[in-house]
């Protein structure tokens, strides 16, 4: 009885704490503040939030921002139903015509994949080197782009999920069910019972497997959002999102339909100013 009563009372301290912890983290979320940017241009103004939830990125951009890293240079690489692409030093004064978006950085950090950060149309997001010579997928935040997209079909969603999904489901079969294949084939002739308990179990594992791989669902918000507003879903997951455009996605749109030259900067400079709110 003793016993039981001390763990009673455990229980009742370890409620209160995790009602406390739960409050407490509330309060904060709700007093937590947020941070914008403006982003002027020759070709109108957009409004940034910047995600609290990707904390890295946010206080890096806000502080290239405060050192006026951004100031003068261009939108320089623009692909429309893709990206608007600027913020490279090098693009501040660049002679017409010249190639640029080769500005020398310091400015690399970890990536910050957070579920529910998507690309959708008006994403703010980090560029970054190709795998090959960058493995751990390191974010430059010296320059930035933002996402003008396309409206996708759920059937395009669809396959874009085959495309990541299959090749996995392929390489757990090969591990998983491959091995046992006489020996499901013998069990389907001699042993129906042993067979389903066989194959349910390697179902399992490949479910299982397959589960806590870096395989590709769409959520429902994402496929609402794809298929109505538009973005670039086949990002997902290897860039960082840490903003949003929230007042002049126009301007996105007029930037994204500017003509460009062979390296796809546009034939009409678009200069960046970008100021803390």
């Amino acid at each position: 009885m003793g016993q039981t009563h001390h763990n009673s009372n455990i229980l009742r301290k370890w409620l209160v704490i995790s009602i406390i912890t739960l409050i407490t983290s509330h309060i904060n979320s709700q007093n937590e503040s947020v941070h914008h940017v403006l982003i002027e241009t020759n070709m109108g103004n957009m409004k940034i939030k910047l995600y609290n939830d990707t904390p890295n990125h946010r206080d890096n951009f806000l502080n290239l921002v405060s050192q006026k890293h951004f100031d003068g240079t261009l939108f320089y690489r623009v692909i429309e139903n893709f990206v608007i692409q600027g913020g490279s030093s090098d693009s501040r004064n660049a002679a017409p015509g010249r190639r640029i978006g080769y500005g020398s950085s310091t400015k690399i950090i970890s990536s910050e994949f957070v579920p529910g950060r998507f690309h959708k149309r008006g994403a703010l997001c980090a560029p970054r080197q190709p795998e090959d010579v960058n493995h751990f997928r390191m974010s430059d935040v010296s320059q930035f782009y933002i996402v003008h997209g396309r409206v996708f079909t759920h059937e395009e969603l669809d396959m874009l999920e085959r495309r990541v999904n299959n090749p996995i489901r392929r390489k757990l079969r090969e591990k998983y069910y491959d091995p046992h294949k006489e020996e499901l084939d013998r069990l389907r002739e001699e042993n129906p019972r042993g067979f389903n308990e066989l194959l349910r179990e390697i179902r399992s594992n490949i479910d299982i497997e397959f589960n806590l791989s870096d395989h590709l669902i769409y959520t429902e918000k994402q496929r609402e959002i794809y298929t109505t507003i538009g973005g670039l879903p086949d990002l997902d997951g290897d860039y960082t999102v840490f903003g949003e455009v929230i007042e002049g996605l126009d301007v996105i749109e007029r930037i994204a339909k500017l003509a460009t030259d062979d390296h796809d900067r546009p034939m009409q400079d678009v200069r960046i100013t970008i100021k803390k709110l």
